[in-house]
């Protein structure tokens, strides 16, 4: 798939599924990218750690807007990145393995808790993730 047709994809989600923003599929990508950047050796990311990876990247993007961000965007619980990452999966832009799950993605953490003034430094691999 060409960079061209992703966007077409990605803008045809959005379109089609009114609560995300076309800025949040981009940003999911663009999370899995720097989750997996993370780990000593490229490998499949359960939901729990992509979440984890998630929130590093919106507090390294955008700091103490992170959460702003995300919630303009239609992202206001963990279970939303799952909710993304399997319409992705369904267009062939993400994959899974047979144990993954979209549930897998549910409760990882508390927008409230995960986003507070405390928590704005980006982390490294292992603290976060392991």
């Amino acid at each position: 798939m060409t960079n061209i047709d992703m966007i077409k994809c990605i803008n045809r989600l959005a379109e089609n599924d009114p609560r995300y923003k076309r800025e949040a599929y981009l940003f999911i990508l663009a999370a899995l990218e720097y989750t997996v950047s993370q780990f000593p050796a490229v490998r499949h990311l359960t939901g729990q750690e992509l979440s984890r990876g998630i929130a590093d990247y919106a507090r390294h993007q955008y700091g103490y807007m992170a959460r702003a961000v995300l919630e303009h965007w239609g992202l206001r619980a963990t279970l939303d990145y799952g909710e993304i990452v399997y319409l992705l999966i369904h267009e062939g832009l993400m994959s899974k393995t047979e144990e993954d799950k979209k549930e897998d993605f549910e409760g990882v953490y508390d927008f409230d808790t995960e986003f507070t003034w405390e928590q704005v430094k980006p982390t490294k691999y292992p603290e976060r993730f392991g």
